[in-house]
């Protein structure tokens, strides 16, 4: 009995496991750091039995034992990282692509050659994704649905329930639980880019499937593109024959930043997490602002919505960055309505929550007060007019925002779309 627990290592917390996941070998190695393999092939002397190898990936999807056959197929940096973040969500596998696009458009190939091309999804979902899903382009149905109404959204030909929480851009958050038993026995994959396993592991309440666009906070900095998907090991067979036949395949380097990202993720989400939480209130008791939302599980992510122009907002910043995407170490601010979601039909963006005076904001690791000085100047620049249509001695509601409703599919606008 002793020996028998001695054998079986004690659970490590998220912290622990994000510093030491993906290097368990490297003492072993002789090495501290993870080694960066950039070499796209390797030499093989055996013909007949690499073609074995080979052969045994094409038919089970499975990781090859020994030694790299091609840069394609699988490389031992990149894997390093994969397998640091399936431990961080807590499931078997996880498969890397070349960016969260990839990742998404892999696990709709994979149910889309089992004859599976119908999706159910809850909106607002990253405008780029919800693109994807409603322009056609893999040959995949979409039918938009709020979460209650997911059972009857399902048909025989569902692949695949797909929701975001806390969702882009309006931080709106959905029951996960619940969700997954309206799912029956469809896989549900749940977008987990903003909430990061720090705050959320949607693998715990029943999601097969866990995304990232890893570009975000799994990397850090903002020098790193990539996506990921966490899941079951059969599903990630899958996967890595999709990515072979596809070569959306993760840069080693990627792979390299990434996995030394998610050593930091833990302290980088809970220190930029308060710092946001406490944006968040005073956002809601500046007169200039008529709504903030902010998720119930917290994060470093606030949206809000203001009474003038945003666009003023935008130009004003000066230590904050004007700029796409979010999850780095400083600050960012973006107009939903211009930028991330102008992809999705205007009808579309406005009945889920993203309003063409919602502002999305990534709170990165500066000082609280140096942030609030630059948001209240921005704020000031050109707001006056704005004032006359609050109400006096009143506050703004704090939120996120109502579930998505059922909504038009639409023509999805021919613009280009960031995160």
């Amino acid at each position: 009995m002793e020996n028998a627990a001695a054998a079986t290592p004690a659970p490590r917390a998220l912290a622990t496991e994000a510093v030491h996941a993906g290097r368990e070998d490297l003492a072993e190695l002789g090495v501290h750091a993870p080694p960066l393999d950039l070499s796209t092939t390797y030499p093989s002397f055996d013909a007949a039995a690499e073609a074995a190898r080979i052969d045994a990936f094409a038919e089970t999807g499975a990781r090859l034992d020994g030694p790299p056959v091609y840069a394609r197929l699988d490389n031992p940096t990149t894997a390093r990282f994969e397998t640091a973040l399936a431990k961080l969500e807590g499931t078997e596998s996880a498969v890397a692509f070349a960016s969260g696009m990839a990742a998404l458009t892999a696990v709709l190939l994979v149910r889309a050659s089992m004859g599976l091309r119908h999706v159910v999804a809850v909106r607002p979902l990253y405008g780029c994704s919800d693109h994807l899903l409603n322009g056609g382009l893999l040959g995949t149905e979409v039918t938009w649905t709020d979460p209650a109404g997911i059972a009857e959204a399902l048909r025989p030909d569902t692949g695949l329930v797909m929701v975001e929480t806390p969702a882009n851009p309006t931080l709106a958050e959905v029951d996960l639980r619940a969700v997954r038993h309206a799912c029956g026995s469809v896989p549900l994959l749940v977008d987990n880019t903003f909430a990061t396993p720090v705050l959320q592991r949607p693998a715990e309440e029943g999601a097969r499937l866990v995304l990232h666009s890893a570009t975000k906070y799994l990397g850090g900095h903002g020098d790193v593109m990539g996506g990921v998907v966490a899941c079951d090991e059969e599903f990630a067979r899958k996967l890595r024959q999709v990515r072979f036949a596809t070569g959306g395949v993760l840069h080693p380097l990627a792979g390299y930043l990434l996995l030394r990202g998610l050593s930091t993720l833990p302290v980088r989400v809970r220190a930029a997490s308060t710092t946001a939480a406490d944006l968040a209130r005073r956002l809601a008791a500046d007169p200039r602002v008529a709504r903030v939302h902010y998720p119930s599980i917290g994060g470093a992510m606030v949206s809000f919505e203001v009474y003038g122009d945003p666009h003023g907002v935008i130009a004003g910043v000066r230590l904050i960055t004007p700029a796409v995407s979010l999850g780095s170490v400083d600050t960012l601010i973006q107009h939903p309505a211009s930028i991330s979601h102008r992809i999705v039909a205007e009808g579309d963006r406005r009945a889920h929550g993203v309003s063409d005076r919602l502002l999305r904001m990534s709170v990165g690791l500066e000082d609280v007060e140096d942030l609030w000085r630059d948001l209240t100047e921005a704020l000031s620049a050109r707001q006056d007019d704005a004032l006359a249509v609050r109400r006096p001695g009143t506050a703004a509601e704090v939120l996120s925002a109502p579930p998505a409703r059922n909504g038009s599919q639409g023509a999805p606008a021919p613009h280009p779309a960031v995160r």
